[in-house]
């Protein structure tokens, strides 16, 4: 029996801003944290960028876009989910005007995907705090960056609101509390920040992105608005109820950010979390109001799945894509130590689904490998990424075993559709896309564009509606 996607069903890929864009220093483009952070999340950063930092050139999508937009469009892509770099627009985050050079770059992206067909799907703030607000005022730790996040929201929705229909506010906003820097431009140093204000900068963050959905639902009624969160469900690594108990907790502290989200209040048990860990969360007067603007749609990346158990012995077996539990005996990884489980796709999505009743889009799923480009029989070079067609195809297979299962899916956005700059590791040989991109972990390469088999194979999943998938 074939795999049925619904009609309309929005296929397509994703990328961020920082991850490929380059061009950091031009057109008036302030520096944001990815800028001075050259070895990826986990790695040192430094006083101002160096070129050792590949996020600066990136693939130079900034002057290639409508090279690598035709090829989308070649694929067929229906939505393509890309971010705004905030300090293009606000170069330092706290200014009182726009710079109009970062806007105008937008809208001619924006115009080049609608020509071909393709609906933007854009994150408001992925990974890209302008370095000013992170150094300055200590990234989101300060109340003061939910009104300087309110007016860039306001200038993007009024500048775009004929242009773009879907809108994310923040990329897997509960990296904050494994990445604060990354995530939260928040300059304390991770092993110094302390739990008060982590999670006071959680809730700016919180305030913010409601007070964006009020904003967007108020200059375009038509918009969708929704939270992006990394989703790693977690399993208990044995039935001993210790195990089951430490899975629920740790899936809690994800739940969180969704809970939030979709119901406009704090859950009970972080409530709970609070009054042990002796947090106090300063609300302003409004802010519970303000909350109560729930997103319309809940999006999330999916990678992999983790175990937990209530022996710490047994823990940090694993690598994840932030997070780390117990090694799953049951499951493979990937090269970079990330175990691959396609049903934790389809489990995901009837959690969220049962959790929560509303739309849901998958804006990040792939895998990462080290592609080898071989001259193909047309004489064309091209890489026989075979392991990314089976990986891709058995998680959207899941995908529509969870449809069948009565989960209402929007869409599904590949990530790196095409080759760029790993936010990980910082690295181009850890490749996700459909094209192949030539630049090196060196910073050698001619940059040219080649397509991978998957590219032909991506092509005849999104002609059929996912009919040519393989159960």
């Amino acid at each position: 029996m074939s795999i049925k996607f619904p009609e309309g069903f929005l296929w397509g890929g994703a990328v961020a801003a920082n991850q490929l864009e380059g061009a950091y220093n031009e057109d008036g483009k302030g520096w944001s944290t990815q800028d001075v952070a050259p070895q990826g999340i986990k790695g040192p950063i430094t006083e101002v960028p160096t070129e050792d930092n590949m996020k600066l050139v990136g693939i130079d999508f900034y002057h290639r876009y409508k090279e690598d937009v035709k090829l989308f469009a070649e694929m067929g892509f229906k939505v393509f989910r890309t971010s705004i770099a905030w300090s293009r627009i606000f170069p330092n985050g706290d200014e009182l005007e726009p710079n109009e050079q970062g806007l105008q770059f937008y809208d001619d992206l924006f115009d080049e995907l609608h020509k071909y067909g393709i609906e933007p799907l854009v994150t408001l703030s992925h990974y890209e705090t302008p370095l000013h607000l992170s150094k300055q005022y200590n990234g989101w730790v300060n109340r003061d960056l939910v009104g300087f996040y309110e007016r860039y929201a306001r200038t993007v929705f009024t500048r775009y609101k004929n242009k773009v229909k879907y809108w994310l506010t923040f990329n897997e906003i509960n990296s904050i509390l494994h990445e604060p820097f990354m995530s939260g431009g928040i300059y304390t140093p991770k092993e110094q920040l302390s739990k008060q204000d982590l999670y006071q900068a959680i809730h700016h963050e919180l305030v913010a992105s409601a007070l964006a959905v009020k904003i967007g639902h108020e200059i375009n009624p038509q918009s969708q608005i929704g939270c992006m969160i990394l989703s790693m469900p977690t399993y208990p690594l044995t039935p001993n109820p210790d195990d089951v108990i430490a899975a629920m907790k740790s899936e809690h502290m994800n739940y969180f950010f969704g809970d939030v989200h979709a119901r406009g209040v704090y859950p009970g048990y972080m409530k709970r979390y609070f009054r042990e860990n002796g947090i106090e969360i300063h609300m302003e007067p409004g802010d519970a109001e303000i909350l109560k603007h729930t997103v319309d749609f809940i999006s999330f990346s999916y990678y992999v799945s983790i175990c937990e158990t209530g022996d710490d012995n047994k823990r940090n077996q694993t690598e994840g894509n932030l997070f780390s539990g117990a090694a799953n005996p049951y499951l493979k990884a990937s090269e970079w130590g990330w175990q691959i489980d396609p049903q934790g796709l389809r489990y995901v999505l009837n959690m969220f689904h049962d959790r929560y009743q509303k739309p849901l889009f998958i804006v990040e799923n792939g895998l990462g490998a080290k592609d080898e480009l071989i001259t193909g029989e047309d004489g064309v070079p091209t890489v026989n990424d075979d392991y990314r067609i089976g990986y891709l195809n058995d998680h959207l297979v899941q995908v529509g075993e969870a449809i069948e299962d009565g989960v209402d899916v929007m869409g599904y956005t590949s990530w790196g559709c095409i080759d760029l700059v790993s936010a990980s590791t910082a690295q181009l040989s850890k490749r996700y896309g459909f094209i192949y991109v030539d630049r090196h972990d060196d910073n050698t390469g001619t940059l040219e564009r080649y397509r991978k088999k998957s590219f032909h194979w991506y092509k005849d999943v999104i002609a059929s509606n996912g009919e040519s998938l393989q159960r």
